[in-house]
């Protein structure tokens, strides 16, 4: 037997898509080359309607790819019965379980069944599995609700406490965080990411949210155009890739924030000198009102910030005048009203 890749999951030359004749049928995406290992949180970005859900799906064998290999644990996915790939991989999906009578704990128990048998009794070992998954994700006081009692926030907790009952080395998750509030938002991904660190689960999962994927995940697989990136966030960041995403847009990527900002014609220049982290977000404001911020010596007005006594001010300085305020938003009104970008 031939020494493994050392990945858990991994997609050769892979075409996803649907085929017969239905009225999508056809290629998504093609040449898709691109792998995860034990102990990763790979996020997977791309804008809407690239193909992530379709790739997902087709990691999961819950649709047949077109052409290409999927090897999970270097074999090829093709050769997993249901019931087999079932005790090595969970999928949680965006839908919305709409059960009456169906209670936290009933569901996660679902995630048993790979190991149950037809009948679906739980075992001693069973009750165990199912009451460390509802505590993995802080869930205890909700296991006696039933899921049309729970908030979306909850409901994925319960969605993914029964994949980990299933006790699967790999886990994917198609927008996790889709619908959920921001604090839930960080809950859910830091919890997926304690799960591929400290559990060892390979883990994937896509999102909209490229902040939250910068932070949590080791690995992001960019969907682009016409090919498939992969890298750390950070490596990703500094190459340029990100930047290529939206490059025909009104979008472009800005490197030092590691975000997305809207492209602005900058009318008018504006000096700016201040401590961190006044600076950076008057820069924000600034640059939101369609001013270039430069150097001071460089400009025909400019805002200087001072703390005094823990007190801060926003200086304005046009020529041998100046006014001071005492926050942002009065800064810029003063700014709209005498100066108004782009006039």
């Amino acid at each position: 037997m031939t020494e493994g890749s050392g990945n858990t999951v991994q997609a050769l030359d892979l075409s996803i898509g649907f085929s017969g004749n239905r009225e999508n049928a056809g290629v998504v995406f093609s040449g898709i080359n691109v792998s995860a290992g034990k102990g990763e949180l790979v996020a997977l970005f791309g804008p809407n309607g690239i193909g992530k859900s379709t790739l997902l799906r087709s990691l999961a064998k819950l649709q047949i790819p077109l052409s290409g290999e999927i090897l999970i644990f270097d074999e090829n996915i093709r050769n997993y019965s249901r019931t087999r790939l079932a005790r090595m991989l969970g999928f949680v999906s965006t839908e919305i379980i709409h059960v009456n009578n169906l209670r936290v704990r009933d569901l996660v128990s679902l995630g048993r069944y790979p190991y149950t048998g037809w009948m679906g009794r739980l075992g001693h070992d069973d009750a165990e599995k199912v009451d460390d998954a509802i505590n993995m994700v802080s869930a205890s006081h909700l296991e006696h609700k039933f899921i049309h009692q729970l908030s979306d926030g909850e409901r994925q907790r319960a969605m993914i406490a029964r994949t980990l009952a299933q006790d699967t080395s790999i886990i994917v998750l198609d927008e996790p965080t889709a619908f959920l509030d921001l604090p839930n938002k960080y809950e859910i991904v830091h919890l997926l990411q304690k799960l591929a660190t400290e559990k060892g689960k390979t883990v994937i999962f896509s999102t909209h949210d490229l902040n939250i994927a910068i932070q949590e995940a080791g690995k992001i697989w960019l969907m682009l155009e016409d090919r498939v990136l992969q890298g750390a966030p950070e490596d990703l960041i500094l190459d340029g890739s990100f930047g290529k995403m939206f490059e025909n847009t009104g979008l472009k990527f800005n490197k030092s924030r590691g975000e997305f900002r809207i492209r602005r014609d900058h009318a008018l220049s504006i000096g700016l000198s201040a401590p961190e982290p006044e600076r950076r977000w008057t820069k924000n404001a600034l640059e939101r009102m369609g001013f270039n911020v430069t150097d001071p010596a460089a400009a025909d007005m400019s805002v200087v910030i001072a703390k005094n006594e823990g007190a801060t001010a926003w200086e304005l300085v046009i020529g041998n005048s100046s006014k001071l305020f005492r926050g942002i938003y009065d800064l810029c009104r003063e700014l709209r009203h005498l100066t108004p970008p782009g006039k």
